[in-house]
């Protein structure tokens, strides 16, 4: 669906340019889901972070897992990035993260904390290059899972070398000293996080773009499937939902 925010021409942050040529798809459909393995092929290929491969195609068991959203970035009706929400809560924990990170994660999840973990994150290589302002449009979607499922905390898993990122746009913090990351062997993460009520208001007045309406919240995270129904994270409904998008960080990956 067409993002829903309208922000001010005076105060838009880079990626606006491309704002009114994007479309946000939850990835469902056999085809969707082909190309997007495909994309993530090509984008890691070219990052030197896998060797080929007859498949040509990146998956992983946390894809249709019930904490999963996947989103395509459509830039006139076509993938340019995409990125894989997991919404983490004490009953649902099925991420990479709570993997290497578990000793951080778990105790926090045992007392009621919700968080958004984007991971995945990954843009055509070719697209990336036409269109550079790809991470911010690509990033608004975890902003926007944080404030549907009224988060406490946006988390990101991302290699060491782009810890400045986060930290300067996000007002993330770095909550872990680098580990190993499954299936790169060349490469460590740290945790980083984003205090969710903390930010949230100075990430809005910096970056305008990140707003979202109530209409559009659920249109992204309603599924087409039966996968939703018996196993999606609860809304916790609080003052706190209102109709602006929430600060939370992408994951490198």
């Amino acid at each position: 669906m067409k993002s829903g925010a309208e922000p001010s021409a005076a105060l838009l942050p880079r990626g606006a340019a491309l704002f009114d040529r994007i479309d946000y798809r939850l990835i469902e459909t056999p085809e969707d889901k082909d190309n997007l393995y495909l994309m993530r092929y090509r984008a890691y290929l070219q990052a030197g972070l896998i060797p080929p491969s007859e498949s040509q195609r990146v998956t992983d068991r946390f894809d249709d897992a019930p904490n999963v959203w996947n989103f395509g970035v459509y830039v006139d009706d076509e993938l340019c990035s995409s990125v894989r929400i997991h919404v983490l809560t004490s009953e649902c924990r099925m991420s990479y993260t709570t993997e290497v990170f578990g000793d951080v994660l778990h105790p926090r999840l045992d007392r009621g904390e919700v968080f958004v973990d984007p991971c995945r994150f990954v843009a055509d290589p070719e697209m990336q290059q036409r269109f550079p302002e790809l991470p911010y449009l690509t990033v608004r979607l975890p902003f926007v899972a944080c404030e549907h499922f009224n988060a406490d905390v946006g988390l990101s898993m991302v290699r060491t070398d782009h810890q400045a990122f986060y930290r300067r746009v996000f007002l993330s913090e770095t909550l872990t000293e680098p580990r190993s990351f499954p299936g790169w062997p060349t490469q460590k993460a740290v945790l980083m996080a984003s205090d969710y009520p903390k930010v949230r208001e100075k990430i809005l007045t910096r970056f305008p773009i990140m707003r979202s309406s109530a209409f559009e919240r659920r249109m992204l995270f309603t599924r087409s499937t039966a996968r939703q129904a018996a196993t999606r994270p609860a809304l916790v409904t609080t003052p706190r939902n209102r109709d602006v998008a929430a600060p939370v960080v992408g994951s490198a990956y």
